[in-house]
């Protein structure tokens, strides 16, 4: 008899072992030569060398199952067992799978041409307005290449746009005063990484989320980078942005022209970038519109009323300067 330990490298314990640990119990049963035990992250199992070969080809294909779904059901375990393919919908246009093992895809044409871009550029910059599904399916395209092992680590950023003396009167220590901020991409990564996971991911690094100006002096390599909401950006922040790319890296620039918090006397670096970089190679630029917004209806509606508003605003001075 012999004994080995496997170890939970990329799946969450919880999804693996089961509500109840489940699943363990159901590999207990569908193993019975073997001792399987599970204690956090490791699963010891003690039999013979035979049958030891054969669980450990079962676990590989278990835990493989678990990280690409983000979930493992009785059902799977069984299928996956007894060498038979899960009876689970799989499709090309699939980018993750949520924590609930949802398929997340691209649910519109131009944020398909996000995802295609994405394959052929290091640079990309999606600019839409709310709700257009920009920041999101860009993390999406990050938390898969970190599953498929082709960077190293998850750079999220964002402008503090009032990082100044009105940081300082909110409560706690710098992170405490970014975080709100940076809450937006915190929701999109817990529904694609789960919790566990997460924790160790933000713990150990692998995935940063910090505020733009921590970019400076930084070599960003084996990452993916994205910078979202960067039409709150100067022109120095954005060019000190991109200038960190590195080795292995790819950046995804996300904003939206009509929501410039900027005080009125600065340019957008965004809008600035879009103007120099735009014959350049190897950066590509993905505009949405309000056909892309993927929240309530009522985004759509209230989008379009804005831009209707702005258009009568435009007539009217036109006709007032005309009058002058």
């Amino acid at each position: 008899m012999i004994e080995k330990h496997f170890v939970l490298e990329e799946a969450d314990p919880v999804a693996f072992f089961g509500v109840n640990n489940a699943n363990l119990r159901l590999l207990r049963a569908l193993c019975p030569k073997l001792r399987v035990i599970g204690r956090d992250n490791v699963v010891k199992v003690m039999g013979g060398e035979e049958d030891m070969a054969d669980f450990e080809d079962t676990f590989k294909a278990l835990e493989e199952h678990c990280v690409r779904y983000n979930q493992l059901s009785e059902e799977e375990v069984l299928d996956i067992v007894k060498r038979r393919v899960p009876n689970r919908e799989f499709s090309g246009d699939v980018i993750v799978y949520s924590t609930g093992g949802k398929p997340i895809t691209a649910r519109t044409e131009n944020q398909k041409k996000l995802v295609e871009a994405y394959e052929g550029n290091d640079m990309l910059f999606a600019i839409g307005p709310a709700g257009s599904g920009k920041t999101y399916t860009a993390i999406a395209l990050a938390v898969r290449a970190l599953k498929n092992k082709e960077i190293k680590k998850i750079i999220l950023s964002r402008p503090a746009v009032e990082a100044g003396e009105k940081l300082g009167f909110l409560p706690g220590d710098m992170k405490d005063k970014i975080d709100p901020y940076l809450q937006p991409l915190y929701d999109a990564l817990q529904e694609m990484i789960p919790p566990a996971k997460l924790q160790e991911y933000m713990s150990t690094n692998v995935i940063q989320i910090a505020p733009l100006a921590f970019m400076r002096g930084r070599t960003l390599n084996d990452a993916v980078v994205i910078l979202d909401e960067a039409q709150n950006t100067t022109t120095a922040q954005i060019k000190m942005f991109l200038t960190r790319m590195g080795w292995n890296t790819k950046m995804i620039i996300t904003g939206d022209g009509t929501q410039i918090d900027l005080p009125a006397s600065q340019k957008s670096g965004l809008t600035e970038a879009i103007r120099i970089l735009k014959n350049v190679s190897g950066i590509a630029f993905i505009t949405m519109d309000k056909r892309d917004i993927v929240r309530h209806k009522l985004v759509t509606r209230i989008v379009e009323a804005y831009e209707s508003d702005a258009e009568r605003m435009k007539e009217r001075k036109e006709k007032d300067s005309d009058n002058c």
